[in-house]
């Protein structure tokens, strides 16, 4: 789904000591002192340990350079038995730096400590970067296995710190200084967010206390992997086989095409298959006529993890709930969601409920009025039936065609997946004067990956990007954007980040290229708006690194970049039909624009729904798990959701929030929606491409990462705070 930016384990991965909050981010999560050192290799022939360290450490490419353009890590040295050594060899490393800033007999300073531990940790931080991006792009049941066995060690290791009495003080006394140090504005930052680190990690907790915090953050961490793990295998299990060409009415050609070639690979040959992957379900239940079978391709979509088996979520979301609530109380916070919206810009979740309570009204309205539009269209046709969740994709697109003489399909000849970066990148060139250069021989980690080299105006490398475009079943769902480096400065060197953007379209049949849906052509827009973040920043520490923000500001860069696909200027230099060149009609344009608004009351209403949903799990104050499926029943009740949406991710399925780094703050698009929309109003009333305001867009935003307060970033890129109409006009819920 567009706007799932960072892997759910791995948004913290290059902060080496700088570790983020969320329990699911398993750099946050660290090491026993029993298990801190690599093990010699097991030969059985009396070979002395020394020399099986040494061979172990020279054979394994992580305890060496990589010796590749700027350092892109070697994919094709790497293997699964590299990783555990590694990961323990991490752990052991930046233990003993640990170590050596507590033993330092200099009184602390920033330099001595917090500096310090910024440094630590260079090792754990290159494995981390490449293990947990491949565990959701191109996993395997090795990594799965490795992944769980690390957990333990990696939250061991991250109590071991941050309950560390000792370097608590040597913080502290740093941290009582702050009012006397000269500091610049990104020191003051990291003084500040090391500190609250140490205090919301249980710093200030009796031994008691630590001990159990220690047991409650290894226990979240396991059934944050093991319902990741579920929802992977309960996605790849469904199959929706379809052996009789009348059930494929309706679809277009390319869509039965990708369906017969995932048969062949399925072992359906002659048939066709549907799954439970975005790519396969959204167009089917937008086009087949066969309402039976769109049920049952719906069904099997929305109870993934919810079909008593044994990959079922329920009791495993329940007691992780739980075992977050009862955390966050230790913690002194009434709720989980208290806990993680203490470092958003957020704040409370008080505040989150005001804001969609702002929204929910209008948009729920203007989805009730979408829905009767729909049964007026069913009676009309002389069907026998209500208006079911299966049937609104089905239904809100004849109505679109019928308002609008518009549907996707029309937009894809001109959105190719070549064209469409060729968009992206020279809107990138017209806002920023970067380049985007296609590079063959860079490594990389699967062969659909396409690796590029980013430079700035004036002829300097800014970093690495790769592009992972095609859905595949070691990938997880969705689309999200992260690092496999971030940049830093490092002992007076500037460090270029290496990004990925991974993204899960259908790959086409024969040699036929990729098309895209309208929808599908603004999520490489959005997903590449992270990159930019990501590859423009220019900070000195590594934990303030590009998109290392708030949460609930992180999709801001992203929803900005979105903008631009539709501008007709931009859409005439890349839309182009893949057959004929034709720049995409401008009457076609029209209709685009004309109906960007329709359908918008079931969007939000589905986002919200799941929002609602997510902040009602973790503001419970209740410690023990409850029944999930009737928790969310009566949540769904609360909010007052129709029988005919359901939210976009169900409970079983949440990977967000359980098994990714969203919990508490799945709230975090809306909220970033509000600021993008207000912010290209400035690009709006100056140009779109305006120097002076792209100037301030990447020098107050994009460079900045998160080295200052975003909500004072904001204010200086836009001289104000954001305003909540240009959201609600651009949804079409409110009156132009």
């Amino acid at each position: 789904m567009k706007g799932m930016t960072l892997s759910p384990v791995a948004l913290a991965l290059g902060l080496a000591l700088t570790l983020s909050a969320c329990d699911n981010q398993p750099v946050s999560q660290s090491d026993t002192s029993a298990q801190t050192q690599a093990p010699a290799l097991q030969n059985g022939t009396g070979t002395n340990p020394a020399a099986a360290k040494a061979k172990q450490t020279r054979d394994n490419p992580f305890f060496q350079p990589w010796n590749t353009y700027l350092e892109i890590p070697a994919f094709d040295r790497i293997k699964s038995e590299h990783y555990l050594p590694a990961f323990k060899q991490g752990i052991a490393e930046r233990k003993a730096e640990i170590q050596a800033i507590i033993d330092n007999p200099a009184a602390a300073d920033f330099a001595n400590t917090i500096e310090a531990m910024e440094r630590s940790g260079a090792l754990l931080t290159k494995v981390s970067g490449v293990f947990y991006n491949l565990t959701s792009a191109d996993t395997s049941a090795e990594l799965q296995k490795i992944s769980k066995e690390v957990s333990p060690l990696l939250s061991s290791s991250r109590d071991d710190i941050y309950l560390n009495n000792a370097l608590f003080q040597r913080v502290k006394a740093v941290y009582q200084q702050k009012e006397q140090l000269v500091l610049n504005p990104a020191q003051q930052k990291l003084l500040e967010d090391t500190y609250k680190r140490f205090s919301r990690g249980g710093a200030n907790l009796d031994d008691a206390g630590k001990a159990e915090l220690r047991k409650l953050n290894e226990a979240i961490g396991k059934l944050s992997l093991e319902f990741g793990d579920n929802v992977l295998a309960e996605t790849n299990d469904f199959e929706l086989v379809i052996d009789k060409q009348a059930d494929l009415a309706g679809l277009p050609q390319d869509v039965i095409d990708v369906a017969a070639q995932a048969a062949i690979k399925r072992g359906h040959p002659g048939k066709w298959v549907f799954t439970t992957q975005r790519p396969s379900v959204t167009p089917f239940l937008t086009y087949a006529d066969n309402r039976e079978l769109r049920e049952k391709l719906y069904k099997g979509y929305i109870e993934r993890g919810n079909n008593d088996n044994a990959h079922d979520n329920k009791k495993v979301l329940a007691e992780l709930a739980a075992l977050r609530a009862k955390r966050a109380q230790l913690l002194g916070y009434p709720s989980h969601a208290h806990y993680v919206l203490e470092e958003r810009t957020a704040k409370t979740p008080e505040n989150v409920y005001a804001l969609l309570d702002k929204i929910w009204p209008a948009a729920l309205a203007q989805a009730e009025a979408e829905k009767a539009e729909m049964q007026k269209l069913i009676d009309s046709e002389g069907k026998d039936f209500k208006l079911a969740a299966w049937d609104w994709w089905y239904y809100a697109d004849k109505i679109r065609v019928a308002k609008y003489s518009f549907n996707e399909q029309q937009t894809k000849p001109y959105f190719s997946l070549e064209n469409t970066l060729k968009g992206v990148f020279y809107t990138a060139n017209r806002l920023y004067g970067i380049s985007v250069t296609e590079r063959d021989d860079l490594p990389k980690y699967h062969p659909d990956v396409r690796t590029f080299e980013v430079k700035d105006k004036d002829g300097s490398v800014i970093g690495i990007f790769f592009g992972d475009y095609y859905v595949r079943d070691s990938k997880r769902g969705g689309a999200w954007s992260n690092a496999y480096r971030r940049q830093a400065v490092v002992d007076g060197v500037n460090e270029q980040p290496i990004i990925v953007n991974v993204l899960n379209y259908p790959r086409p049949g024969g040699d036929e290229p990729t098309l895209l849906t309208f929808d599908e052509a603004g999520t490489l827009f959005h997903e590449f708006g992270h990159a930019l973040h990501a590859l423009l920043s220019k900070v000195e520490y590594r934990s303030q690194s590009g998109t290392s923000v708030p949460r609930d500001y992180v999709e801001f860069p992203s929803q900005v970049m979105e903008n631009w696909m539709t501008q007709p200027d931009v859409l005439a230099h890349f839309a182009k039909h893949y057959q004929t060149g034709e720049v995409i009609p401008l009457s076609l344009v029209d209709k685009i624009r004309a109906a960007s608004k329709f359908n918008q009351g079931f969007a939000t209403v589905e986002y919200m729904a799941a929002t609602k949903l997510d902040l009602d799990w973790h503001s419970s104050s209740v410690t023990e798990p409850q029944d999930a499926a009737a928790f969310e029943q009566q949540s769904l009740s609360n909010m007052g959701l129709i029988s005919e949406i359901a939210p976009r991710y169900r409970s079983t399925y949440f990977s967000h929030i359980f098994s990714g780094g969203y919990s508490a703050g799945y709230y975090s698009y809306i909220w970033s929606d509000i600021l993008g929309a207000d912010a290209f109003e400035a690009f709006k009333e100056n140009g779109i491409f305006d120097p002076a305001t792209a100037k301030a867009f990447r020098s107050n935003i994009l460079e900045r990462g998160g080295s200052e307060d975003p909500t004072a970033l904001y204010k200086a890129f836009r001289g104000q705070e954001a305003a909540i109409e240009p959201l609600l006009r651009s949804r079409g819920l409110l009156a132009e």
